[in-house]
């Protein structure tokens, strides 16, 4: 801080008062009365070069920022740390919910289902008021927007077991049944799933109503399944099925993975199938509302209204709910790592002011405000906390990045993000020096100069 000494004051207004042929005694003169007469000052002002600026004070602030390297690497360690675990929260935070986004919108927006819709009865039962026709599929397979469609229904086993060996043994454990569906050979297309061994029946096996099914995965571990190249068998009850294939996880239908699926045309002739329970349909991106408003119309011309048509919409509430979720999380925890930043620079900021006691009474002793010294401590810590949002939200990018790449991912950043984390940096080192500065401007010269 620059602070021009009084007495040096004093003698330059003498000097320039002398040069003027004024003198501050009784003995003016002329001159000296009708200066007074006018209202002007007998002591000329002091030059604005003189004066102790704001530019002084920012000078003087930054040189005692950097006139102790290792205190600054401490102090700018928990700013850093703050401000980049913020930044790189809100970061990770737009990342995630773009992949949640994307997977959510690869699976849902692609897939309408279409049932037979349901009324109550006097009894508190429901019964359906209508049904989907054989040929659904070739109907919606005309509909702009539909990519490939197929239909499943769930079967009642009627008290049938389902087995791989047809052995009646009262001490063996009961394994619960699988779920047993019959679809169309193109369901596994449809949903999004995909044979892991063997083949999945194909359109000659639909036709002639042959016996034989695939499996899914989780009910394959289940029934002890896991080669099918010995031809093994499922018996319900007492019929046998060839299992030609076990498929994965269904992207559209996870619970399909637990179940056994047999030809739409075998389950007519074995299980006395009377139409098919639902029509899985899948789009191109977007065409949910065209697809789902024509689906109903292509199946029942007279009565769409008799159907249930569930078709995504333009926006998804769901994913929105999931989005706010994730943004609430980071946001919490990047605010309890930035407040302990904030608790680092105040508590260096409150050091310094204990160790300078002896320079700010030299400073308050040669004419330094108390508004000069409390400004000087709060630039200070304003220099402090912009260095570290600096440093944090390159810090936070370059993580963002890296990982984003790591993992496969399209890293995902709102600028204003960054901006917003530098500013962010810098009001929390002025809140921080807040306390410090004014504790400064409170210290006396003389009690200073004692102590010191």
């Amino acid at each position: 801080m620059r602070i021009r000494p009084p007495w040096r004051r004093r003698n330059a207004a003498a000097g320039a008062g002398s040069a003027n042929g004024l003198t501050l005694d009784g003995g003016a003169g002329t001159e000296a009365g009708a200066h007074n007469e006018s209202g002007a000052s007998l002591v000329t002002p002091v030059p604005r070069a003189d004066r102790f600026t704001s530019q002084d004070l920012v000078v003087e602030a930054i040189a005692d920022v950097g006139s102790r390297p290792g205190r600054l690497v401490m102090t700018l360690a928990g700013t850093v740390l703050g401000v980049g675990a913020l930044v790189a929260t809100l970061g990770f935070a737009q990342t995630a919910e773009y992949q949640i986004a994307r997977q959510f919108d690869a699976v849902r927006s692609t897939q309408v289902v279409v049932s037979p819709g349901s009324t109550e009865t006097q009894s508190g039962g429901s019964v359906a008021t209508a049904r989907l026709p054989w040929d659904s599929v070739e109907r919606v397979e005309r509909l702009a927007g539909v990519e490939a469609a197929a239909t499943i229904s769930e079967l009642s086993l009627d008290g049938d077991e389902v087995t791989t060996v047809p052995v009646n043994d009262p001490s063996a454990a009961t394994i619960a049944a699988p779920r047993l569906m019959a679809a169309d050979p193109d369901l596994l297309d449809v949903i999004g799933s995909s044979i892991v061994t063997g083949r999945m029946f194909d359109s000659g096996h639909a036709d002639r109503a042959d016996r034989v099914v695939v499996i899914g995965e989780r009910a394959a571990e289940r029934l002890r399944l896991n080669r099918i190249d010995r031809q093994p068998a499922v018996f319900i009850g007492d019929r046998p099925y060839a299992v030609i294939g076990i498929y994965g996880e269904a992207q559209a239908r996870g619970e399909l993975a637990d179940a056994i699926i047999m030809p739409t045309a075998t389950a007519r002739d074995e299980r006395a199938l009377a139409a098919p329970s639902e029509l899985q349909i899948r789009i191109a991106p977007g065409a949910g509302e065209l697809v789902g408003e024509q689906a109903s119309l292509a199946l029942l011309p007279n009565t769409p209204e008799n159907l249930d048509v569930s078709a995504p919409s333009a926006s998804s509430n769901l994913r929105q709910n999931v989005q706010s979720d994730v943004n609430v999380v980071f946001l919490i925890l990047g605010g309890i790592v930035l407040l302990a930043g904030a608790l680092g620079i105040a508590n260096v900021t409150m050091l310094n002011v204990s160790e300078r006691i002896p320079e700010i009474g030299l400073r308050r002793a040669l004419g330094a405000t108390r508004r000069q010294i409390g400004a000087q401590f709060v630039i200070e810590s304003a220099v402090i906390g912009l260095l570290g949002g600096l440093m944090g939200a390159a810090l936070a990018v370059v993580s963002l990045v890296g990982l984003s790449l790591a993992r496969g991912w399209t890293p995902i950043i709102d600028p204003w993000v960054t901006v917003g984390g530098v500013l962010l940096g810098s009001l929390v080192g002025l809140a921080a020096g807040w306390l410090p500065a004014r504790r400064a401007s409170r210290i006396e010269p003389v009690s200073a100069l004692r102590g010191g």
